[in-house]
């Protein structure tokens, strides 16, 4: 009660991005029609195959990260590539026109170096009235180099290019808010510090570290725009025209 009492609570501040991420993206897959087709876009280790069972499943990715790139930045280690349907650039995949009435494209665009072009394309393998799932990071560090080209995406990226492409928006929500943003970051330097710069926090820095983080989850619970400034990363669904 006394430790609650100095430091407050700072539980589970800036630890939601990819659990919010992963719920909304169950939800958005499970509300499609049994049975119709999907595209996983840039599906890498094919990590949301499961939330698609119920759908026609194909996967696509260029097959050339290997989970060390040039390490820089977060690797994986490893990476499996073996269990992929399609290899191909993800702004030219060897697919008729109207070819899928859903594609899903997860944390890939930071990754490519021409996203407006996959827009494109994805436009043209959607049939009209198709579904596009979408998310990206607003922000992100340097990870899976030398294959990361953008930081993020703001809404103004979606909201201009959809539309240049012939998707109507139905869904473009923040994941998290400026609060729940910084307060990963300052978890996640924690962590880095003892691997970049060998310093390792003292007690006060660390108690220092416990208030901040507290103050940031009073402060995102009571906020009401901050995600317009900063957030995780948006989740976007869209209609093909």
């Amino acid at each position: 009660m006394l430790k609650k009492m100095l430091l407050g609570d700072y539980s589970e501040v800036g630890l939601n991005n990819r659990l919010s991420r992963e719920k909304w993206l169950k939800k958005a897959l499970g509300d499609i029609q049994k049975g119709q087709s999907i595209l996983d876009a840039g599906a890498g280790e094919l990590k949301y195959k499961s939330y698609c069972s119920h759908l026609n499943y194909t996967s696509q990715d260029f097959a050339q990260y290997d989970g060390k790139g040039d390490g820089v930045g977060i690797q994986m280690e490893s990476w499996d590539n073996s269990k992929l349907d399609i290899i191909s650039d993800i702004a030219s995949i060897p697919k008729e026109t109207n070819s899928y009435d859903n594609i899903l494209c997860s944390e890939v665009f930071e990754h490519i170096p021409h996203p407006v072009k996959a827009l494109e394309e994805f436009s043209r393998i959607l049939k009209p009235g198709g579904r596009l799932v979408l998310t990206a990071p607003f922000c992100s560090l340097t990870h899976f180099a030398p294959y990361h080209f953008y930081t993020g995406f703001n809404s103004y990226f979606y909201k201009h290019y959809l539309e240049l492409n012939d998707f109507e928006i139905v869904e473009l929500s923040a994941n998290g808010n400026y609060f729940e943003y910084l307060a990963q970051e300052i978890r996640f330097s924690y962590d880095l510090s003892f691997k970049d710069s060998g310093i390792k926090p003292n007690f006060l820095e660390k108690i220092a570290q416990r208030i901040v983080l507290s103050l940031y989850k009073k402060a995102s619970i009571k906020s009401k725009s901050s995600n317009k400034m900063l957030n995780f990363g948006y989740h976007v669904i869209a209609i093909k025209k």
